[in-house]
């Protein structure tokens, strides 16, 4: 079996070996994003993998020439690909899981920074100013914290946050009930009204798009913090930026924000960056923003290149593939 896959960084060629040589498939690993330019290096290729490089119908059309059978996405997210042609194409498309700690300790930790003021403090030391102005923050363990989205990550969010002595309130279409006695799920209004702090661990959906806006803000309290390590759509970037100048958002923490899938993963050192709600909301001292890398770790890595392969290799063998998603 051979499998393309594309934007294969420099850190993930040694896993790449390992899993290829562990399931007897045959890589074609292209350092560059998918493109019509280098779609025929999916030539006799039954999977394709990639990451969050937008992929049209046009694309998937040639892969089909090529003789791909499914389109894996090694990251939790797929909306980059054109799911409506692939199904019409009768190319499958997966995406992958990984362990949930990654995202997870990651969110904590972007909590506790984002209440104890830590971007301003380490700003601040940089510059040799040591004194305590302004900079004076907040136990996590005296808030109540809102989890909205409960599914793997969230719970483990909920399982960490525990060992802090928060009131957890939870909002999920699904509640689970292994968070019984953790966590009380309550309606989303709810969550805006009692919550010193909301973190959002939901997929991009209709239903999750600007989550965040004037009317919730509104209803959120005055200096509330929002942590942001799910999709950038969840919240209404404009409606964001107005919230904290006014003060009513108090703290944020965004690993993800609108329309960075062009900027994002690229090195822009030297350029201008072309993405003004960015540059407002990193010029805060009150937000800490990071480029989407609430999932980079060794563990994570190794099971969006593992499962993506065996996604791969179980489609074409006609076996169930648990992370096939159309």
């Amino acid at each position: 079996m051979k499998i393309t896959a594309y934007s294969c960084r420099p850190d993930e060629l040694a896993l790449f070996k390992h899993f290829g040589e562990k399931y007897g498939v045959s890589l074609v690993l292209v350092p560059e994003g998918p493109s019509m330019e280098n779609a025929d290096m999916a030539e006799g290729s039954q999977g394709v993998s990639i990451i969050t490089t937008p992929v049209n119908e046009p694309l998937l059309r040639r892969w089909k020439e090529c003789g791909v059978q499914i389109v894996s996405s090694r990251t939790v997210g797929y909306e980059h690909v054109d799911g409506d042609a692939a199904e019409r194409l009768g190319i499958a498309l997966a995406n992958v899981s990984y362990t949930p700690n990654t995202v997870a300790e990651y969110t904590v930790m972007a909590m506790l920074m984002a209440v104890r003021r830590m971007k301003a403090i380490m700003t601040r030391f940089l510059g040799q100013d040591y004194s305590l102005l302004d900079i004076r923050g907040r136990e996590l363990g005296r808030m109540t914290v809102g989890v909205v989205g409960t599914g793997r990550i969230g719970e483990t969010v909920v399982r960490l946050l525990k060992g802090f002595g928060c009131r957890i309130l939870a909002y999920d279409i699904h509640p689970r009930e292994e968070l019984a006695g953790l966590a009380e799920y309550v309606e989303l209004e709810e969550i805006w009204k009692e919550c010193d702090l909301i973190t959002f661990h939901t997929p991009a959906t209709e239903k999750s798009f600007h989550m965040v806006n004037r009317e919730t803000l509104s209803q959120m309290k005055d200096g509330v913090v929002l942590i942001n390590m799910a999709r950038g759509t969840v919240m209404d970037t404009d409606a964001l930026i107005e919230a904290l100048e006014q003060g009513k958002v108090g703290a944020a923490a965004l690993d993800v924000v609108e329309n960075e899938g062009r900027i994002y993963y690229k090195d822009f050192k030297y350029q201008p960056l072309g993405h003004h709600d960015m540059a407002i909301l990193s010029a805060m001292p009150n937000v800490l923003m990071t480029p989407h890398t609430a999932f980079f770790t060794d563990e994570a890595v190794s099971d969006m290149i593992n499962y993506s392969i065996l996604s791969c290799i179980a489609q074409v063998k006609g076996e169930e593939n648990p992370w096939r998603v159309r």
